[in-house]
């Protein structure tokens, strides 16, 4: 008998093989990207809430030394809404306006980004966030 050559095996992947792991690949990204834009979205929004929060403890701080020198303060000025934000070490965003009576913060409103945060005292303290 004839002496048959020995077949060598192929050392590699065909291109079939790569094409359908590409495939693969290609359907996890597709579910897995949106639903992490999501998250990162949901995370902007409570560093900027958290923000707020700090910004709104600075302009307490203000209005409270104001109402224990005996100033009346209404409306914060330009410079203690910038001493507001320099104290809260805000990065996100600056606060707009804000105003008080008896040493106490009433309302103000937050900016950053798309995010507008709006504190409000008249009934019971709540903060509003819209995009």
């Amino acid at each position: 008998m004839k002496n048959l050559p020995v077949l060598k095996k192929k050392k590699g992947f065909t291109l079939v093989e790569l094409i359908v792991v590409l495939v693969i690949l290609a359907i996890l990204a597709a579910i897995l990207i949106p639903s992490l834009t999501g998250y990162v979205d949901k995370a902007n929004k409570e560093v900027v809430m958290t923000e707020a929060r700090s910004a709104y403890m600075a302009l307490q701080v203000i209005a409270s030394e104001q109402y224990a020198l005996g100033n009346t303060l209404t409306t914060f000025s330009a410079t203690q809404l910038t001493e507001a934000n320099d104290l809260a070490e805000v990065k996100k965003g600056t606060i707009n306006s804000a105003s008080a009576a008896n040493g106490k913060v009433t309302n103000f409103v937050y900016v950053a980004g798309k995010w507008t945060v709006t504190f409000d005292s008249a009934n019971t303290p709540s903060y509003v966030i819209t995009p």
